[in-house]
């Protein structure tokens, strides 16, 4: 008998795990986050540099050509650049409409042949229309975003832009805060420091996430969830 119940006790709890890892899969799958198209952020390592077999001895080499008389600034592939991110978009939409219609009808009989007049006493009729309508909407989005970030130089274009990819990943206790950018950077906006800021740069993409405690008690439960998605209001 007590061989039968530790049997027992282990299929119910297997079958509880499985729930459970079921649950934790449903719960990934319905608050799934929109992902962001951010470039590839892994570590770049510079291209090798081919040594030309005949040296022409002149400073200007086309390959590793750096300007001798500015401050470094990111140029070749697997240079870092910092970049200075300042994002404050805003959007408002306001629309309103009205209509209205009125009509008024008024008839009556006075007279009419070989019939006496006092017969067309009550003999009138009457009536009136309404029609009114109004409707307004709005629509307002802001977006306020600054920091910081330093990326690494992935590639550079046959017009000389550099493609930038960068991530940086802060962890205290339980949570995990992780920025991604990548974007295209024309050099001629680098500043002195080696320094560009984020209205610049072309093509943007910008992902700050959370992991951990704090980012799961932002989402909504797996049930909730669920309901929320097969109800029809």
């Amino acid at each position: 008998m007590i061989r039968v119940s530790s049997i027992v006790l282990a299929l119910v709890a297997l079958v509880a795990l499985v729930a459970l890892a079921g649950c934790e899969s449903m719960s990934e799958t319905l608050n799934k986050r929109p992902p962001v198209d951010v470039l590839k952020t892994a570590a770049v390592r510079p291209e090798p540099i081919v040594v030309a077999p005949i040296s022409n001895g002149s400073i200007f080499q086309a390959g590793q050509y750096r300007p001798l008389f500015e401050d470094h600034r990111a140029r070749l592939v697997g240079d870092t650049i910092t970049v200075q991110i300042v994002e404050k978009v805003s959007a408002s939409q306001k629309s309103s409409s009205s209509v209205d219609k009125t009509g008024k009808l008024t008839a009556g009989i006075t007279a009419l042949p070989l019939i006496s007049p006092n017969s067309f006493a009550r003999a009138s009729a009457a009536g009136t229309s309404s029609n009114s309508f109004e409707g307004k909407g709005s629509t307002e989005n802001s977006n306020d975003f600054s920091g910081t970030i330093t990326a690494t130089v992935t590639g550079v274009l046959a017009n000389g832009h550099l493609l930038v990819a960068g991530e940086k990943q802060i962890g205290v206790n339980h949570n995990v805060d992780v920025l991604r950018f990548s974007g295209q950077v024309d050099p001629r906006a680098i500043q002195p420091g080696n320094t560009v800021a984020s209205a610049q740069i072309a093509n943007v993409r910008i992902e700050h996430r959370g992991r951990g405690q704090q980012a799961e008690a932002q989402g909504i439960g797996w049930l909730a969830r669920f309901f929320l998605n097969v109800l029809p209001i």
